[in-house]
């Protein structure tokens, strides 16, 4: 995103209402302009942890599912430009839909699997988790230096490459193999 690649992992929260379990429809809100969806790989935690070690992480990994982070992305730089934390751009209903997850034992190694996306039918992201900048064990030894991370929480790892705008009657298909799909359809918020 023509950012420098940070030298530690930076978090943000999505509230529970934000989530779309299985998919359907995300709802683009009034207050942005620009919508933009990112296809991510979710780890989906088995149990409680604080200060957890890079070497004991994927042992509280108990499955994974596809992932969308959706972002407000005008309302982002805008509070990026105050300072201010990324919360209303990030939190919006059904801004994180995510599939059903898969038993991690079904995956193998979650560091190679390639993420695609198709947006009315057309490949916009075409990558590979091996891309990402931080592995699944650096992410949940840093988050749970900062928080108790609990059983069933989802910890999206972040998108390896491509980030594409979205607009009502789009429909959003992706893909990990071994993972799962994940498919939702786009619509304006009505209220």
């Amino acid at each position: 995103m023509g950012t420098p690649v940070p030298d530690h992992p930076m978090f943000f929260l999505k509230p529970a209402t934000s989530l779309l379990l299985g998919g359907g429809e995300i709802l683009l809100p009034p207050e942005s302009n620009r919508v933009e969806v990112e296809t991510e790989l979710a780890a989906i935690l088995g149990r409680e942890g604080r200060a957890v070690t890079e070497s004991e992480a994927m042992g509280h990994v108990a499955g994974y599912a596809v992932f969308f982070d959706i972002t407000a992305r005008d309302l982002q730089a805008a509070a990026r430009k105050e300072g201010s934390p990324w919360t209303a751009s990030k939190g919006f209903d059904t801004f994180a839909p995510v599939s059903e997850p898969v038993h991690a034992g079904r995956v193998g190694d979650p560091h190679h699997l390639s993420i695609r996306l198709r947006v009315n039918g057309i490949v916009r992201q075409d990558s590979n988790t091996e891309e990402m900048v931080f592995g699944i064990p650096r992410l949940i030894a840093d988050a749970s230096r900062i928080m108790t991370l609990e059983a069933g929480d989802i910890l999206a790892t972040g998108t390896p490459a491509g980030v594409w705008p979205i607009a009502p009657g789009d429909v959003l298909e992706a893909e990990i193999p071994s993972v799962g799909r994940l498919r939702c359809t786009v619509v304006t918020r009505k209220r």
